[in-house]
């Protein structure tokens, strides 16, 4: 399968440099390997002094960069739907240039230059895909907005066709307006499918994001919280590149001011990101530009370590099940690591649970054993959520032997919940067969 990595960071911490540096190391190390760029404000053609197009362009062996042209792959995928707004706007007089203003989804744009990524890790052409993300803030929306999104079509997909079904005919009759044909629900229906796919693969196995910060206080603390928001919405962070390090060599008195200052900020950051590893990178005379260069600047920082492995920290959600007195009982547990209790706020909304960091938000559908219980408590301890489901009261009590104790995945529960309500449609089938012969 293809690696993907995803570098991130505050504006100008250089993490277009590490995305970089990393894809050329890639190269060299024998890995066909294509480094792109998500940043509506592209600079990785700087970073190798090359001409960089929309396509894979080869500037060294095995090395290929790309530029997304995300305006292209926007009208490709929201064209239909794009079109179709843009007649409704029309036909109440809006003009066309606010028309075609309006009709822009936010955030569209970006998102959709992601389905690059996903297209390149289909073909099976790359070994490694390294992605030069936008700054973090913008980071963070990006990658929450395919689960976001996905959620609002599949709400609104099934409703409003049926609707749109039903009222057709009358509607036709006695207004101008023109009627969503079915090219526009299945353009939605791919945009549903598309968003579902990213969503796949960036928070599988295979694909990993990484934060790259410099040693100063405010630089640290929004990595922090993004490692706690990335975390939110169920994506792996398998490292942290702290650039411009000054070496301690060699230092007069005024950079041996900085040094001291930097290593109490680097030990702060190791305490934080344990077990992360911290890949640090010294303070250069000037930016490394061009393949040599970057290639360099690699070697130095990961040292003898492969940036290429599969990441092995666990980061996706799990539940645990096992009997009290009062019943079968789930814990859902996530990881949240450096969250506080005073920036988290849960709430349950139907088979939905909704957790909230700080101005961050996830909605959570809960598999079918969790939906059908209550939530009897939850706690943030030593960066990990959990969320206990009790029966509702008027469950039945499940004997012990029923249920196997012990942990298991997301998937396990959801197993287990399907055969639970088939033994519960079961019971209802033979109460009323009970119902039916009684006098």
């Amino acid at each position: 399968m293809t690696r993907v990595l995803l570098y991130t960071g505050k504006g100008g911490v250089g993490k277009t440099t590490s995305a970089a540096g990393t894809a050329t190391l890639a190269a060299l190390r024998g890995l066909r390997t294509l480094v792109l760029s998500t940043d509506a404000a592209h600079s990785l053609s700087d970073a190798f002094d090359s001409q960089v197009g929309p396509e894979p362009t080869e500037i060294d062996d095995l090395l290929f960069v790309q530029q997304i042209d995300a305006q292209r792959k926007f009208e490709r995928s929201w064209g239909d739907i794009q079109a179709y707004l843009r007649s409704v706007l029309h036909m109440v007089g809006v003009d066309p240039i606010e028309a075609e203003e309006l009709t822009v989804l936010p955030g569209a744009a970006e998102v959709l230059a992601l389905l690059e990524v996903r297209d390149h890790v289909r073909s099976g052409r790359w070994d490694v895909i390294v992605v030069d993300c936008a700054p973090t803030a913008e980071t963070l929306r990006l990658l929450a907005l395919p689960e976001a999104l996905n959620w609002y079509l599949d709400r609104i997909f099934n409703a409003e066709r049926k609707m749109m079904r039903t009222f057709r005919p009358f509607l036709s009759r006695g207004s101008s307006l023109p009627m969503p044909d079915d090219t526009v629900f299945d353009a939605l229906r791919r945009l549903q499918n598309d968003l579902a796919d990213i969503r796949t693969l960036l928070a599988g196995p295979d694909a990993s994001v990484r934060l790259v910060l410099t040693p100063e206080a405010v630089v640290v603390a929004e990595a922090r919280r993004s490692l706690t928001r990335l975390s939110l919405y169920g994506y792996r962070v398998d490292g942290v590149v702290a650039n411009r390090v000054f070496p301690a060599a060699g230092a007069d008195t005024w950079r041996r001011q900085w040094v001291a200052a930097q290593r109490g900020i680097l030990e702060e950051v190791a305490d934080s990101f344990r077990p992360l590893p911290i890949w640090e990178s010294p303070y250069r005379v000037c930016e490394p530009v061009g393949v040599e260069e970057l290639a360099a600047f690699a070697v130095e920082m990961y040292g003898g370590d492969d940036p290429f492995a599969r990441a092995t920290d666990e980061t996706s959600l799990w539940v645990d099940r096992h009997i009290d007195t009062d019943g079968r009982t789930y814990t859902l547990t996530m990881p949240l690591p450096l969250a506080s209790a005073d920036e988290l706020e849960l709430a349950r909304h139907g088979d939905e649970l909704i957790i909230t960091v700080g101005s961050y938000r996830r909605v959570l559908p809960l598999p079918a054993a969790l939906a059908r219980g209550v939530v009897a408590g939850a706690r943030l301890d030593d960066g990990r959520l959990q969320v206990r489901f009790a029966p509702r009261e008027t469950a039945r009590p499940v004997p012990a032997a029923e249920v196997p104790s012990g942990a298991g995945p997301l998937e396990s529960a959801q197993e287990l919940a399907q055969g639970l309500t088939a033994e519960y449609h079961e019971q209802l089938a033979r109460r009323e067969a009970a119902l039916g012969k009684a006098p």
